[in-house]
């Protein structure tokens, strides 16, 4: 005889994200299975724009502000990309 064992199946297709914002512009600059993960990598891109604000000072970029969120698997854009740290590229927000 068989028996039916109930597996909990957990947010599978909840990831977390690290959300770059500049002014009312949010982008998904990385995401992560855990938030643990997600909280480091934060806390890295955050620190690398400590490091380079006199840079983006005057180059003019402006500085991103990282957060994280939970964010499922259908709900990210088609060509997501993963940001790089300072949020920006040839120039231009991402």
């Amino acid at each position: 005889m068989s028996t039916l064992v109930s597996v909990p199946r957990g947010d599978e297709d909840t990831l977390w994200a690290v959300v770059a914002t500049v002014g009312r512009k949010h982008r998904v600059a990385e995401i992560f299975r855990n938030r643990t993960a997600a909280l480091q990598d934060r806390d890295w891109r955050a620190e690398q724009v400590r490091a380079y604000r006199d840079f983006l000072e005057r180059a003019r970029q402006p500085m991103p502000f990282y957060s994280v969120t939970p964010i499922r698997r259908a709900d990210l854009p088609r060509k997501w990309a993963p940001l790089p740290a300072l949020g920006f590229l040839r120039g231009e927000f991402i």
